[in-house]
């Protein structure tokens, strides 16, 4: 069962009304509310959503979190963590990335919209839950410099095998970093190296990567993500390190249904070839640039490994629950 909730216009006065009805498909957006930024991810038998709350910087000082068994109905888990258990930052709290360790949950998050000479950059907390509270960890950040010429904002963690690899930035430039054991620290390269920049080209923001059939497919927004044609492209690699070629587009904006489509996650059931991208769209005729909302659409691939460009939609995904 899910809540529909339908806007209409009669003779200029705006009714709002919900009914609760039987449905098949998600639908898009799968969240209610101002969500951008998604980070999904599969922890045992639950589909998780952590988004960036889409409001002005200033409001932007906290993180929820939603869980769904079927892809369909999502509960919210509010207020995980905010800027009163991060001392160090004061607002602009987005982009969430999260993944397990053990019996810890992390959750790292881009913080302040740091320039150079300021204060902010990228965090982690940990909870003992999926749901937090999160704790923040060093109580300061990880990454509080430009480097490159990269934003410190962005982050996604990746692991592959017994290595966790961060990849992060804004403003054109992109760098990957290893994290230490506990996750609270960066560690060099073999090389000495810190800091290594990857930047694709076309690449503005908003990196993820995920591995199949042992290829590396590396993912990042471009565009302006205030404006109507920001999108999602990528590149497949034999390395974590790169190179990364650009292959082309996954995920791009259709006027008929939304604009701005990109900042996205990607959700693979494991032992299947069934993938999700997850991701933000601005409604169409929309300017608004607070005014982003969260969608999920099923992920494709071709005979060759490619990824099928994918149809943004109404209509969302199918049931699908998981089984441990």
């Amino acid at each position: 069962m899910k809540k529909i909730c339908i806007l209409m216009i009669v003779t200029g006065v705006a009714l709002y009304s919900c009914q609760t009805k039987e449905v098949s498909t998600s639908g898009n957006p799968v969240l209610e509310g101002w969500y951008a930024d998604p980070e999904g991810i599969i922890y045992g038998d639950t589909y998780w959503i952590y988004p960036t709350y889409s409001d002005v910087y200033e409001k932007q000082v906290f993180f929820d979190c939603f869980s769904s068994q079927d892809l369909i109905t999502w509960t919210k888990h509010a207020a995980i963590i905010d800027t009163s258990e991060v001392k160090w930052a004061k607002r602009a709290m987005w982009a969430p990335s999260v993944l397990q360790k053990g019996d810890q949950y992390y959750l790292f998050f881009s913080a302040n919209d740091m320039h150079e000479g300021e204060t902010g950059g990228i965090g982690v907390a940990a909870s003992d839950r999926p749901e937090g509270p999160y704790r923040d960890l060093p109580g300061k950040p990880l990454v509080d410099t430009v480097v490159n010429g990269a934003q410190p904002i962005d982050q996604f963690v990746f692991r592959d095998g017994d290595e966790y690899y961060m990849y992060y930035g804004g403003w054109g430039h992109c760098n990957v970093v290893r994290l230490n054991d506990d996750l609270t620290a960066l560690r060099p390269f073999d090389d000495g190296e810190i800091f290594k920049e990857v930047t694709p080209r076309g690449y503005t923001e908003g990196p993820f990567m995920f591995k199949r059939d042992g290829k590396y497919y590396f993912t990042w927004s471009e565009g302006n993500w205030t404006g109507p044609d920001y999108f999602v492209a990528y590149s497949i690699s034999d390395s974590p390190l790169g190179p990364f070629e650009r292959v082309g587009k996954i995920l791009q904006p259709d006027s008929t249904v939304a604009t701005g489509a990109g900042h996205h996650s990607v959700m693979h059931i494991p032992g299947t070839e069934d993938y999700y991208i997850v991701y933000h769209r601005r409604p169409p005729g929309d300017r608004m640039a607070s005014h982003r909302v969260t969608c999920v659409e099923k992920m494709t691939f071709d005979e060759n490994g490619l990824i099928n460009l994918v149809k943004i939609t109404f209509e969302g995904v199918k049931a699908r629950k998981l089984t441990l």
